[in-house]
């Protein structure tokens, strides 16, 4: 995932009482400053050390969807999560696509592959240990994802239930932050931060098949992934070419010697 928005005023027309919560976010807007410290405020409170949010949305009919994501973590990590395709190994990602309460999760207690097992042991050196991911769709059918990290791990007992606790307030926030911030953003189609930014492999191998005719489907069975991670590839593919669809961006890749059709 890459960092792609700075959100900055929030809606206030939709200011209610549970937002007392979200008075540092509030208070920073309303000055003209940075929302990641007021939002890591908050998220060092219920004792995480770090934040993401992302989404995947068709803003409009007949577009492929964008991977929008907002985050306190370290262009490094997100440089190292576009550039290995971490998508599609990444455990939390996996876990909550399909479902709507929150996944609290811990990597000494994951099961996985060799690859997964690399993903986790690379999202370590970064502080990203365990935490909680919570995902809901929103009224126009976009996914979103809110996840707080922490570098605990393993998870002491005393530690999951507090964080158990809490999750009804977590829930609150991720979806106030979203309908405060950043639906917005997505309504208004502010252009990514990372236009213009390289495409990772996985991106330039997904758009060189669709340039063959492969579908998504397609393109997950022979890669081993989920057609929707596929569509992930893409959705990042078409933010960093500023393009509407797949085949503007197979065009533009072509043009721009970055992918060829030679089978």
């Amino acid at each position: 995932m890459l960092k792609e928005v700075r959100p900055t005023k929030p809606d206030l027309s939709r200011l209610e009482t549970i937002d007392v919560l979200l008075q540092p976010l509030l208070d920073a807007a309303a000055a003209g400053e940075p929302l990641e410290p007021a939002l890591l405020e908050i998220t060092r409170s219920f004792g995480f050390d770090s934040f993401v949010y992302g989404i995947a949305t068709a803003s409009r009919p007949n577009r492929d969807s964008r991977s929008i994501v907002w985050t306190s973590l370290s262009p490094a990590w997100l440089a190292a999560y576009d550039h290995n395709a971490y998508v599609e190994v990444d455990p939390r990602v996996a876990a909550v696509f399909d479902r709507a309460s929150p996944f609290i999760w811990d990597s000494a207690a994951i099961s996985c592959d060799e690859r997964t097992k690399r993903f986790l042991e690379h999202a370590a050196e970064y502080g990203i240990r365990s935490g909680v991911m919570i995902a809901f769709s929103d009224p126009g059918g976009s996914r979103v994802g809110f996840g707080l990290n922490s570098s605990l791990s393993p998870v002491p007992p005393e530690r999951r239930e507090e964080i158990t606790r809490h999750l009804g307030i977590l829930m609150v926030l991720g979806t106030r932050l979203h309908d405060l911030f950043m639906a917005q953003i997505i309504q208004r189609g502010v252009p990514p931060l990372h236009l213009g930014k390289p495409l990772s492999p996985r991106e330039k191998q997904c758009l060189a098949m669709a340039a063959r005719g492969l579908t998504s489907a397609d393109i997950g069975i022979k890669l081993d992934i989920a057609n929707r991670t596929a569509n992930f590839h893409f959705g990042n593919a078409l933010s960093k070419l500023g393009v509407l669809n797949r085949n503007e961006a197979i065009a533009k890749a072509i043009t721009l010697g970055l992918i060829s059709i030679r089978v």
